[in-house]
């Protein structure tokens, strides 16, 4: 394994500006991401079947007259860091390993599970190019403020991946602490207030505040503002992604929990019990999205009211292509407390089930299509490949040619209905891996034209819906399982599944030996050495077991203490590398890296029983 030090030094060369394109050439639009976090499809007032949204979104609905409005758009993942490790990166869940939340453990089998979860990384690594690289190589000036979550270590965090500007306190988003609950914890006019109401009213309005409201000062929308206004004169990139609408559910604003109160035909709370009606009818969340649409609608009144100096005569808006999307399907509910509701769309969160992967999905900018609703199939890995396009910005070839996502320029500058691939070929897939959880999340999906088919990983069954019938709503609730009906449909898109699974090297649950009757022929450790002068370790097995199909070591690495002050938890994670086998595939080997603090084995047999050596600490 390459040293981390010699990844970060290949990287620092590939980011030489003799890779950059000249800034002169072209007067380079501005790049704007708004990612939400846990936003429904149905939390915005765009997208609302059936029941009409109860919660308010003015901005977004102002701002979707200036955009196209993807009604097909998704997250790559059900889940928060795999999607914002895959937008970051360009690259599938699948491909980078990341395909959950807090990975970076040791696999480890539970005696209640049958399937142990396979292991996966915890964010992004320095080997990774992540578009603020790319746009930070082709002279843009870029910024993060929010949520990060992509990675903990300090090679892993943002300002090691590619951003200028950094800032990632939880604003107003920061939940009650020691006395205050919800009911308790609101913002109030004092100079001595962090969270200090605004001078300025904004939506609702209301007959006891005719005039608007005031809002709590939120950190996230101020230095995203900040960035925006000390940036303009270089072009700039900004990935804003916005803590809410996750939980804790709350708000910090008084008459905005007050307004949905009374819109829900509800008593304002008197004392902080989860909200348990079901449906959209929870004041605290629906404050928080109107949150999030105002500091949304924050950002784009500085674009419209700032003069873009690189562009005369012309607003920051004007110049500027603004992507908004959740980074996975709504949240419905939290131990008893229900928070919002995405019916008609099946499940939420955690689940590959439309509920959990479809999304607010709108674009903006210089020539896009305004005020258009297009029904194509969009993934957020789009993104990357379509920003250098519309900024004319080039990278690497190893990079380039890794990005698993489409350009989408000719369905956001043209009235194409179909996104094509560089060869021509039309889009007809997406699909996601989660093999995480119980029976009914461990799946990969594949959505494909009116069908999605799922592959369930502890069952190994199929089920099979037909979301749409030439174009029109069929079963987008998921009710109804055509796999015994339509089996020739269920092959076709089993086999493309398959191929995906298979070329991705996608990793699938383990089985826990603890819960199968056939684990007593898996592999037995019968050595386990370590050679201090070559640091080599080493394992063999005995003779006559199951075949191992896959072996890997997972080492461990930390940050380093800065040795100033209190001293900080140091943070650390698990992180593969390969190992080398013998001929008869009994002995298996690596060279430790300086880095490692702990190192162990992990083999996967024929039968997909995991078998893991013991851990050793590293002196």
């Amino acid at each position: 394994m390459k040293s981390l030090l010699a990844i970060l030094t290949i990287l620092l060369c590939v980011s030489n500006p003799t890779f950059s394109q000249n800034k002169k050439d072209l007067i380079k639009p501005n790049i704007i991401i708004f990612y939400a976090d846990d936003l429904g499809w149905q939390d915005i007032q765009l997208n609302d079947l059936d029941e009409p949204c109860a919660w308010d979104t003015p901005n977004i609905t102002a701002f979707a007259k200036d955009a196209i409005n993807f009604t097909n758009g998704y997250s790559p993942a059900p889940t928060c860091a795999p999607s914002r490790s895959a937008l970051l990166s360009g690259l599938h869940p699948a491909k980078t390993g990341i395909t959950n939340v807090n990975g970076g453990g040791i696999p480890k089998a539970n005696k209640a599970d049958k399937y142990i979860n396979p292991y996966y990384p915890s964010g992004l690594m320095p080997d990774n190019f992540t578009i603020a690289e790319a746009l930070k190589m082709n002279g843009y000036t870029t910024g993060h403020v929010g949520k990060w979550h992509a990675g903990s270590l300090e090679i892993q965090s943002s300002k090691n991946q590619g951003f200028d500007f950094v800032h990632e306190s939880r604003g107003a988003h920061q939940g009650p602490k020691g006395q205050h609950n919800r009911t308790n914890n609101f913002a109030t006019n004092s100079k001595n207030d962090p969270y200090r109401l605004s001078e300025e009213k904004y939506f609702p309005y209301t007959d006891a505040s005719p005039n608007g409201i005031s809002y709590p000062t939120d950190a996230v929308t101020e230095h995203a503002l900040e960035f925006i206004k000390n940036s303009k004169e270089e072009p700039f990139f900004l990935y804003l992604a916005h803590w809410m609408v996750h939980y804790p559910i709350h708000t910090k604003n008084r008459e905005l929990l007050q307004y949905y109160c009374d819109k829900l035909g509800m008593e304002f709370p008197k004392e902080d019990i989860p909200m348990t009606a079901k449906g959209q009818n929870n004041p605290y969340f629906g404050a928080m999205v109107t949150t999030l649409d105002w500091s949304f609608g924050r950002v784009i009144d500085l674009l419209k009211t700032t003069d873009d100096p690189r562009n005369p005569g012309k607003k920051l808006y004007e110049t500027t292509y603004i992507f908004f999307s959740s980074d996975n399907g709504g949240a419905e509910k939290r131990k008893t407390e229900i928070m919002s509701d995405n019916a008609p769309l099946d499940k939420g969160k955690k689940y590959t089930e439309e509920g959990g992967i479809r999304v607010p999905l709108l674009v903006s900018g210089p020539n896009v299509l305004k005020n258009t609703t297009k029904d194509v199939l969009i993934n957020q890995l789009d993104f990357y490949p379509t920003i250098l396009n519309l900024t004319n910005s080039t990278i690497p070839s190893q990079f380039d040619s890794e990005l698993d996502g489409l350009d989408i320029s000719n369905v956001l500058l043209t009235d194409k209905k179909e996104v094509k691939d560089e060869n021509g070929h039309v889009r007809t897939d997406l699909w996601w891996h989660y093999p995480y959880g119980d029976d009914t999340k461990n799946q990969s999906a594949i959505r494909s034209g009116d069908y999605k088919l799922y592959k369930n990983f502890n069952s190994g069954k199929y089920v099979l819906h037909r979301l749409y019938k030439n174009g029109k709503r069929n079963d987008l609730e998921e009710k109804y399982d055509l796999a015994e009906q339509e089996p020739q449909i269920v092959n076709d898109l089993a086999t493309k599944l398959e191929k995906y699974l298979k070329d991705y090297d996608a990793k699938l649950p383990y089985k826990n030996p603890l819960k199968f009757k056939n684990a007593n022929s898996i592999p037995t450790i019968i050595s386990d050495s370590f050679d201090e002068k070559s640091r080599t370790v080493s394992i063999a097995l005995e003779a006559g077991k199951s075949k191992v199909i896959e072996s890997f070591a997972l080492i461990k690495i930390s940050d380093q203490p800065n040795g100033k002050g209190k001293r900080k938890k140091i943070k650390s994670t698990y992180i593969k590398v390969p190992v080398k086998v013998s001929s008869n595939a009994l002995e298996y080997s690596f060279t430790i890296p300086q880095e490692a603090k702990e190192y162990g084995f992990i083999l996967i047999d024929e039968n997909r029983f995991m078998v893991k050596s013991k851990f050793h600490t590293i002196n």
